[in-house]
């Protein structure tokens, strides 16, 4: 009997081999589909960026208040690509894609045989 069977502690994979600068990715750990969305958060008042975190799979700014007004309210954005001047501010969320009809980059292809009607075939990259 394992420490893990006692306490029913359930292993659950973080995607760490997944590298963040590819739009989505398998995870070599556990076979699933990564997606890599990136956020910012900025003051809703003076719309400064505010360094950004990921808590309990929620986007949050890392500092309660505002440094430049002192507001408490702030506005998620998603951002489409990362580019430098925002990597300091940005979080990166890690989401499993589990509809496979949102697969990043497929490519399909015809299987052409005479003797089988030609069946529409997916390769996913």
């Amino acid at each position: 009997m394992f420490i893990t069977d006692l306490f029913k502690i359930t292993r659950v994979c973080k995607h760490e081999h997944v590298t963040p600068d590819r739009e989505c990715a398998y995870c070599p750990d556990c076979g699933k589909l990564i997606r890599n969305e990136w956020y910012i958060t900025r003051c809703a008042c003076c719309g400064v960026k505010l360094k950004t975190v990921v808590k309990n799979g929620q986007v949050l700014p890392q500092l309660r208040y505002c440094t430049n007004c002192g507001s408490e309210e702030f506005r998620v954005e998603k951002l489409e690509q990362i580019n430098f001047v925002d990597i300091n501010f940005a979080a990166l969320m890690k989401t499993v894609v589990e509809d496979k009809n949102n697969i990043c980059s497929t490519t399909r292809c015809w299987q052409e045989r005479t003797d089988v009607q030609p069946k529409l075939l997916v390769q996913y990259l």
